[in-house]
């Protein structure tokens, strides 16, 4: 893998910008992990987001560095994968929602228990159980063990769309996927998809 690492100053930007940057990048986590096929962005100024009502206990990681985890259970099932964005403070982060396997994929099956390459990670709460995310995740750095972020080796085709499974701020087109990816976890209504 030739491509740069992400380090933290490359999370600084606002979180639409950096869930688009992220389509393509690849995401591993001990070794385990694929590419980036599909990202929703969340700010503290949109009621959608965990960090609309300031920080708590549970979104605390959120209002960290940019260029860390900020994991959380949904649900009370399924952990969820974020990357912390813009300046410390603010409360902004990108969700991972969806990866194309490429690393690891005998541990990812058994993870979810599972052979279909196309469901490991299609969906935020597969993502956090195929990459074996916990809580103990959460606050972590992003360009140290255990994850290893490499930006995207090529321009990717992207397509833009609501986000999934919220009720508040649906007119904002925050979901970004890789055009043309059998790996998300729900298709675009976008011409390009």
């Amino acid at each position: 893998m030739k491509n740069k690492t992400l380090h933290p100053e490359d999370f600084i930007g606002r979180s639409e910008d950096v869930a688009r940057m992220l389509i393509g990048a690849v995401l591993l986590v001990d070794g385990v992990g694929g590419r980036i096929v599909e990202t929703e962005a969340y700010d503290r100024e949109e009621p959608a987001s965990h960090s609309h009502g300031g920080p708590t206990p549970r979104n605390e990681s959120m209002f960290g560095p940019p260029g860390r985890a900020y994991v959380y259970r949904s649900y009370g099932i399924h952990w969820c994968l974020n990357f912390v964005c813009r300046e410390e403070g603010h409360g902004a982060g990108v969700l991972i929602r969806a990866l194309e396997p490429l690393h690891g994929m005998a541990l990812m099956r058994a993870r979810r228990g599972l052979q279909e390459p196309r469901l490991l990670c299609s969906g935020p709460g597969r993502v956090g159980q195929a990459l074996g995310i916990t809580r103990e995740f959460d606050g972590r750095r992003l360009d140290q063990p255990p994850f290893h972020v490499l930006a995207a080796d090529e321009p990717s085709r992207i397509v833009a769309g609501p986000r999934i499974g919220i009720s508040k701020a649906m007119e904002l087109h925050w979901r970004f996927g890789l055009a043309g990816s059998r790996f998300l976890s729900r298709r675009f209504a976008d011409p390009l998809d």
